[in-house]
């Protein structure tokens, strides 16, 4: 499978080859088995292990290792109950993600189910669905290269990033490739030598990354669409100015209590107060915690399967081993707060006997 050097349109913006900047897909793209010729795929069955849950007993739970990632089998997320509601929230909350198949509802079906939630984030600067503003499409293929393929958490250019999105899957790639993982933070941030986690605790970093390139993306996006000046001027004033937030490098999850490692390549850029190479080191260092398939879960998508994670509990990876192919997503994003610090009854023992030892 031949790759090109050719520009390619991203986001509606043409660029030199995004292939060309993405390594991982590149190496893939280029060493991948021609595929062509091959007959036709066949679905076959296979035994999966559930669990029912205790108190609605038509819905089956399949994990996906021990501390992340479920597929919840008998839901319809486009008729979901109250209780069905509740006892969903209440898993993510245990699993950091949940899953579902077969879910072939409308875009207002989906975005009612996420409304569920909580208020829906619009996105100010990527693409929307021509006809809902609450969905983000994220569509590759041969001239959009997947770039999700680096750990993040979403959104945190933003003070108050989201809670969590609900992604469907639309279009898959013909044979393999294109899944998404998972990163359970809490194992991460726990699998941190005692010493580093006293050290990070309370710390804070500055996080900015796509934001004001994606702005850019999004303005010249317009001046190609035929905006006129007053609509340009708007939005210039609008989003004259995106915040740097400062979040922390450990959050406290504000439903459940437990501590979370708070840092990605894709936004953290430095730790606050601290010297560029001291805290280049550090951060290096908490980066690698994602890469550990201890802490992680792998979902392979089907057309029609939705992901549905908390943002404050796990990072993602979306796997972009599939060029040229077209993968098709749609998300929709449930609104956050205000990420913060605070420290536990074993930590707050920890600092006072740290200080006494000083």
């Amino acid at each position: 499978m031949a790759t090109s050097a050719d520009d390619t349109k991203l986001r509606g913006v043409r660029h030199p080859s995004t292939l060309a900047k993405n390594p991982k897909a590149a190496a893939i793209a280029r060493s991948v088995d021609d595929r062509s010729g091959q007959a036709a795929s066949t679905k076959i069955s296979r035994d999966i292990q559930v669990t029912q849950h205790p108190t609605l007993p038509h819905l089956y739970l399949e994990d996906l290792s021990p501390t992340i990632g479920t597929v919840v089998h008998g839901i319809d997320m486009a008729r979901a109950s109250d209780q069905e509601i509740e006892t969903l929230y209440a898993l993510l909350l245990t699993r950091k993600v949940i899953f579902f198949r077969d879910q072939h509802c409308s875009e207002t079906e989906h975005i009612g189910f996420a409304r569920r939630f909580g208020e829906l984030e619009i996105h100010p600067f990527n693409p929307m669905h021509p006809e809902y503003q609450e969905i983000i499409p994220i569509n590759s293929g041969p001239k959009y290269v997947g770039t999700t393929n680096t750990w993040h958490s979403d959104v945190m250019w933003r003070m108050d990033p989201s809670l969590g999105s609900i992604l469907r899957a639309r279009a898959m790639p013909e044979s393999a490739g294109g899944d998404t993982l998972f990163c359970d933070m809490y194992a991460a941030y726990e699998g941190l030598p005692e010493d580093v986690r006293i050290e990070i605790a309370g710390l804070f970093a500055e996080n900015s990354g796509a934001a004001n390139g994606s702005k850019e993306i999004a303005r010249k996006r317009l001046e190609d669409g035929g905006a006129d000046e007053a609509t340009l001027k708007e939005f210039d004033e609008k989003y004259a100015h995106v915040p740097i937030p400062v979040h922390p490098v450990v959050r406290t999850h504000p439903d459940t209590g437990r501590q979370a490692l708070y840092v990605n390549r894709a936004f953290t850029r430095n730790i606050a107060g601290m010297a560029p190479d001291e805290s280049k080191a550090l951060l290096e260092m908490l980066y690698r915690q994602a890469d550990f398939p201890e802490y992680q879960c792998r979902f392979k998508w089907q057309v029609g399967s939705v992901a549905f994670w908390d943002n404050r509990a796990c990072q993602h990876y979306g796997v972009s081993d599939y060029f040229p192919q077209v993968r098709k997503m749609e998300r929709v994003t449930i609104a956050g707060d205000r990420p913060y610090y605070q420290a536990s009854s074993t930590e707050d023992q920890q600092f006072s006997y740290a200080s006494d030892s000083a």
